[in-house]
């Protein structure tokens, strides 16, 4: 038996090793080809220390020169002493490049675009060699958009476990992928893409959690859900989602779907547009109320554009309340980027 350890770098690069239960995540780290900080392997230096987010292990021997119990106690490790108990999530305290490895880069199949409205396309990838491709959900990967020389970044709203990475795309005008899904693609056609990468991606539950979507900010969101799906959390998880308009609005029944099966899971969404035909109107700011921040002890995953997630973080800042954990990730269209840089 052994179990799988995810490093993520500084940098946000993530390589898995396989670990067994009686060797030091840094033995299987470097059996991989991983070349994580190191220096005495003793438990005497702490040139190794990384900080573990999720799963068991026995930290080994150790002088407090090199951890602390206090560290301990925070979730701070030696990967030349721990040995693993189940799967680890650890972050490194270095860059991929300096542990001398690199993302992988993977061959798809175009197997599916959907267009849920003219802002909004959903598609589809069988991976050459899926078996060789692990991520955290919440991660993304960067894609070469076919044809064009460039390559944009997308998080998959598909789980970890499923065999077909799905993406959620806002299409804008002159988006160079916008472009590509809209008037080009085929069902069948090769992609490449790189990853996965980011810091964006859901931790070990140990206490309740918001989840605030902005628009196609919903899918790395989707990704957690799926994990949670498949390993239910015993503690309240709540979601909610923004976008402009109706048609902006896609997954409700999946939403829904994930309500039925994980207990503790519940949604809500609302549509800025005060014509919108929605329950609720205006932004997930009004729907942010002090209940769901659990008095401060409560994780927040946000994922949206960068007015959303400024907004959100200054209205939580106005309620008083400081989040146990707030983990945010921003994102900005391709083709509005290229427009302010020419400007």
């Amino acid at each position: 038996m052994s179990f799988q350890i995810a490093l993520n770098f500084e940098d946000g690069i993530t390589r898995f090793v396989e670990c067994r239960p009686d060797e030091t995540v840094a033995e299987a780290s470097y059996k991989a080809r991983v070349n994580i900080p190191l220096d005495c392997r003793d438990g005497a230096c702490g040139t190794c220390k990384a900080f573990c987010e999720s799963g068991r292990y026995d930290g080994g021997d150790h002088i407090d020169e090199a951890l602390t119990d206090d560290e301990a106690a925070e979730g701070y490790c030696l990967p030349c002493q721990m040995t693993p108990h189940s799967d680890l999530v650890l972050r490194v305290p270095s860059s991929s490049a300096a542990a001398k490895t690199a993302a992988a880069t993977f061959g798809a199949t175009l197997a599916e675009v959907r267009h849920h409205s003219p802002s909004t396309v959903e598609f589809t990838l069988d991976v050459d060699e899926r078996d060789g491709l692990d991520f955290l959900p919440g991660q993304y990967v960067t894609i070469a958009v076919p044809g064009t020389g460039h390559s944009r970044a997308y998080s998959m709203s598909s789980g970890p476990a499923q065999r077909r990475l799905s993406f959620l795309v806002r299409t804008v005008p002159g988006g160079v992928m916008s472009g590509y899904l809209t008037d080009r693609a085929r069902v069948g056609d090769r992609l490449e893409f790189t990853g996965p990468m980011g810091a964006f991606y859901l931790r070990q539950l140990t206490r309740p959690a918001l989840l605030l979507a902005g628009g196609t900010g919903l899918a790395p969101l989707l990704s957690m859900l799926e994990r949670m799906a498949r390993q239910p959390a015993s503690h309240p998880v709540h979601l909610l989602y923004g976008v402009t308009r109706d048609q902006d609005l896609v997954h409700l029944d999946a939403l829904a779907d994930y309500a039925e099966v994980i207990p503790s899971f519940t949604f809500d969404h609302c549509v800025a547009d005060p014509a919108s035909g929605a329950r609720n109107k205006g932004f997930v700011t009004g729907l942010i109320d002090p209940p769901a921040l659990h008095d401060g002890d409560v994780d927040i995953y946000l994922c949206g554009p960068p007015a959303m997630v400024d907004a959100v973080r200054g209205h939580i800042a106005s309620l008083g309340v400081l989040p146990a954990g707030f983990h945010y990730e921003r994102f900005t269209p391709a083709a509005v980027r290229e427009t302010a840089e020419a400007a």
